[in-house]
C-alpha cells in the first residue's frame, strides 16, 4: 500500500502545479475549482493510503524483489450465472433514458431496477443455490 500511497500523491502535486497554471492562464473559476478540489481529493486518499501502509502488513507489492505470484490466492466468490446484472443495466439504461425523454419513464425502470437490486442480494437464499 506504499507504492499506492505515493502514486496519490505524486498524483496530487502533478494537480496542484496543474491547476495553479491553469488557473493563471485561463483565469476561469470553475475548472480552477474543479482542479483544486481533485488535488485535494487526492492528497485525501494518498494520505490514508499512506497512513494505513504503516498499521498493516508489508505486502508483495511493497517488495522490490516480489513475483506476481507472490500476491496470488482467492479473490472472491463471484455467481457464473447471475442474470441479476441484464436486470439492473436494463432498469439503469430506461432511468437513465428517462432523464433524455421524459421523467414518466422511470415509472416503469424504477420496478425494474428493485427487481433487480432484490433478485441479487437475495440470490443465494432461494432455489437450487441455496445451500451455497
Amino acid at each position: 500500500m506504499k507504492v499506492q500511497g505515493k502514486m496519490f500523491l505524486w498524483l496530487a502535486a502533478f494537480i496542484l502545479v496543474m491547476a495553479i497554471v491553469y488557473g493563471v492562464w485561463s483565469k476561469e473559476p470553475a475548472g480552477t475549482t474543479a482542479l483544486f478540489l481533485a488535488f485535494g481529493l487526492s492528497v485525501m486518499i494518498g494520505y490514508y493510503l499512506a497512513f494505513t501502509a504503516r498499521r498493516v502488513d508489508a505486502l508483495a507489492q511493497d517488495n522490490k524483489d516480489a513475483d506476481v505470484a507472490d500476491e496470488a490466492g482467492e479473490v472472491g466468490f463471484f455467481s457464473p450465472h447471475s442474470w441479476q446484472p441484464l436486470a439492473l443495466g436494463v432498469g439503469g439504461a430506461l432511468a437513465f433514458l428517462g432523464v433524455v425523454f421524459g421523467w414518466w419513464l422511470l415509472y416503469f425502470s424504477a420496478p425494474i431496477i428493485v427487481i433487480g437490486l432484490w433478485g441479487w442480494v437475495f440470490e443465494y437464499y432461494h432455489g437450487e443455490n441455496r445451500t451455497q
